[in-house]
């Protein structure tokens, strides 16, 4: 299939923050984009705003004619109607990576993968590039605050992309530049075992380096992939790019760069809490700097990041409280927002509202969630969000809390956390989850504002 040949694309689960920006993508390229989604979002709003035709119901009836390219992604249900409607029909359906990956093949690829990191760090290198002089085109799974969106369109030739190892999703890409952050077990209901992550997962990925291709992969992670697949390493204190002299100075993270070529570059600050996104600045670095763009620009531009939406966002701020919206769904992720915000908030008090995300990952690292939710001084722990999944018998929230040491509270619904919170005070206040836990940050913020009065915003 070509895509020169396609004038008529239907997207089911348009709203998805990676289909938003394929469908926003083919748009702007002229096509008629058309879509399904269970519910209208402010994203959603954003691209019928753009001229993209948007239905809530699934109800084939509602299916333009002439559709030339039918889009999903792995979440939509096998017995979702309009999907069925099509395969049955034998309209060309793919996945939205397939379609991803035709793009890799007449795009200069740079593709960001990791079990963490990779938005924060795909969304920070395509700032890094447009700064810097490259006109990049980006597809990012959040919303860069930078560009206030999840896409931009560049004249470059080159693209940005996060490479999701989900259903093994960025199989499909043909990268000239690739980046791994991370090889942790995750999505062990796809991979089975945490040798198949790197095996068939993140070792395979390795190997969809295009012939010339350069792979940049954290040193410690190096050792897991065959010798000629790493072209250069990148750490904290370690790796052909490292950050050293780490250390936090009037609210940001300052540290000097080793490089190969350039010697040591002096004087980068990075704007956003957290170690794990030193680290990540140096994988961004490094690609940027072999891609000829000049020190002092990225600098500039690194010190001008301003993050991606629910990544450590800063949603409210008074001298006696601070409240943060993170992401975090996995042990690692967890840790790291709890720790950044010990590190950038010393001896303030840290109460941590956690949305456990998927029956699978609840189930495959229960006792990880427990050590990291140990580490907060107060816990209201949810109940699953169960996304695509069905419930798996014997697993709930309860699994989490009963490795628990510190901690002993019963699971609560979501509409009871933030009266739940109330009970609990603290001077930072964090809601970590990648479902819909997000819907708390509005009343949260409110509640606040009552309490302490008008929120001072953000500080970077």
């Amino acid at each position: 299939m070509q895509l020169d040949d396609i004038h008529s694309a239907y997207f089911i689960g348009i709203g998805g923050i990676g289909m938003s920006a394929l469908a926003r993508y083919l748009r702007a390229k002229g096509l008629d984009v058309y879509g399904y989604d269970r519910t209208e979002t402010a994203l959603t709003r954003t691209l019928a705003a753009e001229g993209i035709h948007i239905h809530y119901e699934d109800d084939p009836k509602q299916i333009p004619e002439g559709v030339d390219l039918v889009v999903y992604t792995p979440a939509v249900p096998e017995e979702h109607r309009e999907l069925t409607y099509f395969r049955t029909r034998g309209f060309p359906v793919r996945k939205r990576a397939e379609v991803l990956g035709l793009l890799s093949l007449e795009e200069r690829t740079i593709a960001v993968a990791g079990t963490h990191g990779k938005t924060t760090t795909s969304c920070m290198l395509s700032w890094l590039l447009v700064h810097g002089g490259l006109d990049c085109t980006a597809f990012l799974g959040g919303i860069a605050t930078n560009f206030e969106s999840n896409y931009r369109l560049g004249e470059s030739g080159w693209m940005v992309v996060e490479a999701d190892e989900y259903d093994r999703s960025f199989l499909h890409l043909h990268p000239e530049r690739a980046v791994i952050l991370s090889m942790e077990p995750d999505h062990l209901d796809i991979y089975g075992d945490e040798d198949s992550v790197v095996d068939s997962g993140f070792r395979a990925f390795a190997g969809q380096v295009v012939p010339g291709g350069l792979l940049y992969v954290q040193q410690r992670w190096a050792s897991l992939l065959d010798v000629e697949q790493v072209s250069r390493t990148f750490g904290l204190g370690q790796g052909d790019y490292r950050a050293e002299a780490v250390r936090v100075e009037q609210g940001c993270f300052a540290f000097d760069l080793h490089t190969p070529e350039w010697g040591l570059i002096e004087g980068f600050r990075l704007p956003l809490p957290g170690r794990h996104n030193v680290e990540n600045a140096t994988a961004a670095l490094a690609v940027a700097l072999e891609l000829g763009l000049e020190p002092g620009r990225l600098r500039q531009g690194l010190q001008l990041f301003k993050g991606v939406k629910r990544r450590f966002e800063l949603r409210f701020r008074r001298p006696e409280v601070v409240y943060v919206d993170d992401y975090a769904h996995h042990p690692t992720e967890l840790r790291a927002a709890i720790r950044a915000a010990r590190e950038f908030y010393p001896g303030k008090r840290i109460k941590g509202i956690f949305q456990p995300h998927l029956y699978s990952r609840t189930r495959d690292f229960a006792v990880g969630f427990a050590q990291a939710l140990d580490e907060l001084d107060e816990v209201i722990l949810l109940d699953i969000y169960p996304a695509r999944e069905a419930p798996i018998p014997g697993v709930s929230a309860e699994l989490i809390r009963k490795h628990m040491k510190k901690h002993t509270g019963a699971a609560v619904p979501l509409g009871e956390a933030l009266d739940k919170s109330k009970e609990q005070p603290a001077g930072v206040w964090m809601t970590l989850g990648a479902g819909n836990i997000d819907t708390l940050a509005e009343p949260i913020c409110a509640y606040l504002a009552e309490q302490y009065g008008p929120n001072e915003g953000k500080t970077t």
